[in-house]
């Protein structure tokens, strides 16, 4: 480990106005991390109607109306909702003691051993 320097260290040795940049740039990504939001905020950010998405899952507005209120959606559900405004959703399990774990279902763990498995 001879000759290694910490990032830390290293950006100590920037000038003032490039460490604060790169602190202002942490802060931005931090907080676009943190951000939390709700189906209902989500689809109205994305300027997307509810019908638009009951068009697309092939339900009934009512429906999306329904599962913007509920307390606790179905997870394929809240997925094919956000594959219906377009995205991908992504679940991310935190804990005090490790960096964050991205999740998949086992369905897709299955999949990759079978495919690795034929290889």
């Amino acid at each position: 480990m001879r000759g290694m320097i910490s990032v830390d260290d290293w950006i100590a040795t920037l000038p003032i106005e490039r460490q604060k940049a790169i602190e202002a740039r942490g802060k931005e990504l931090i907080a676009k991390v943190e951000r939390r939001m709700t189906l209902a905020a989500l689809r109205k950010e994305r300027k997307i109607s509810q019908a638009t998405v009951a068009e697309a899952l092939g339900i009934g507005q009512m429906q999306i109306s329904r599962l913007e209120k509920r307390k606790d959606p179905r997870l394929s559900t809240m997925a094919r909702t956000v594959a219906a405004m377009g995205g991908h959703l992504t679940m991310i399990a935190t804990f005090p003691d490790q960096e964050p774990v991205v999740l998949i279902p086992s369905a897709l763990t299955e999949k990759t051993a079978s495919r690795a498995k034929r290889a």
